[in-house]
């Protein structure tokens, strides 16, 4: 990252910058709904890092409505690094339209040349601002289980999203392209990438670490990409740790 950590690395901030994941919000079945894990992979990093670390992810946050609060927050916040971490809401479908019009046009909440063309720019905004931008991809969704989710488990409902899809796999596949273009912008721009999407996929079943929803990383998921950033960290920027990257086998 090429951070220079000035009085010990104190005054280093980190900003994240993302949506409902980067908020730490899980499906509670117990309960039935939404809530913020208090030990998502944001809070638990607070305790880790010597700087500050600011989380501004926001839940339903698209690429479109993050740019535009990044751009609000960056003056106010000054942060050293922003990470990123979008696409779940950009590649997502207005499913209750779909299953009312199953033979309709129907567009995602961004465009995939838009999700590109914005990240672009979202990157190129923070380097004119002396800001360190890190891209995280995504971490995969259970096709099956999201399909039955937004079909909220009514039979025509499902019926005529999956006469729209064709495939359930196809969801996975949708999501496989934005998290792809996620990628490409990292190698053409040259940017830090943490590579959520394969530590999940590394798990014998990664759908163990997925929400019931089918596309919200549980408790479990949490600490996979706590673990994959922290590495990260210790890897590339080690003096920004409190522990200064030191990490004793017993701990693991």
């Amino acid at each position: 990252m090429n951070i220079r950590a000035e009085s010990g690395g104190l005054s280093f901030k980190t900003m994240v910058s993302g949506d409902s994941i980067s908020k730490g919000v899980i499906y509670d079945e117990a309960r039935s709904k939404y809530v913020i894990l208090e030990d998502n992979y944001v809070s638990l990093l607070q305790d880790k890092l010597k700087g500050g670390l600011r989380n501004t992810a926001r839940f339903g946050n698209t690429l479109v409505k993050g740019f535009g609060n990044l751009k609000r927050d960056v003056p106010k916040e000054k942060p050293d690094v922003v990470l990123i971490e979008y696409g779940g809401n950009d590649c997502d479908f207005h499913w209750e339209e779909i299953a009312i019009n199953p033979d309709g046009e129907h567009s995602p909440k961004t465009a995939f040349p838009a999700f590109e063309a914005m990240l672009l720019d979202m990157i190129g905004y923070l380097r004119e601002q002396n800001i360190v931008p890190v891209l995280m991809n995504l971490p995969p969704l259970n096709a099956e289980s999201y399909f039955k989710w937004v079909g909220g488990n009514n039979p025509k409902s499902e019926s005529n999203i999956l006469k729209w899809l064709g495939s359930v796999t196809k969801i996975y596949w949708w999501q496989e392209k934005y998290n792809s273009t996620i990628m490409k912008v990292a190698e053409s721009t040259g940017t830090r990438l943490i590579d959520i999407r394969s530590a999940f996929l590394q798990e014998p079943d990664f759908t163990r670490l997925i929400c019931v929803d089918g596309i919200h990383p549980n408790r479990e998921g949490h600490r996979v990409i706590y673990d994959k950033v922290l590495s990260f960290i210790r890897s590339s920027e080690p003096q920004l740790l409190q522990d200064g990257g030191f990490h004793p086998a017993s701990a693991y």
